[in-house]
């Protein structure tokens, strides 16, 4: 079995993410999508998602696209990935947080998975960013420690 795993909020769950999900479905035959924490979300992003953890948890579910849909990992940013183990780590086309040193920590954790960063789907449309009220500036920061 080939196992895929993605990270991302999902806030504001549109047709963006559902073809990042089918794309990363299509690299194997296990999807694991693990949903940011809304105390990661608030850290990183500098505000707090539009929609609670357990709502954007509950819509990956509901969606079924992917096979095992989890709560991401407070204190331990790799703990699912060091669970899981995945084949394949696929990551969105503009994703930022917890990209850099991605390669050298699966090295640490003795894991060959594979990166891929997947296409993006309409982001003149569908970006979570352009789809809230509020209007959001395009940070080019990385949260990486916290």
């Amino acid at each position: 079995m080939k196992k895929v795993m993605v990270f991302g909020t999902f806030d504001i769950f549109h047709p963006g993410h559902r073809s990042f999900l089918k794309q990363a479905k299509k690299k194997g035959n296990y999807l694991i999508a693990v949903i940011a924490r809304d105390k990661t979300v608030a850290r990183c992003k500098k505000q707090d998602a539009r929609n609670k953890e357990q709502q954007r948890l509950k819509k990956i579910k509901e969606s079924k696209l992917a096979n095992k849909t989890i709560l991401g990992n407070l204190g331990d940013k790799y703990q699912a990935i060091k669970r899981y183990k995945p084949d394949i780590i696929c990551l969105g086309y503009d994703q930022k947080f917890f990209v850099r040193g991605l390669k050298k920590k699966l090295g640490e954790f003795n894991l060959k998975a594979k990166v891929i960063r997947l296409k993006s789907y309409k982001p003149e449309i569908y970006k979570s960013s352009k789809l809230k009220i509020s209007d959001i500036d395009n940070r080019q920061e990385v949260c990486e420690d916290f």
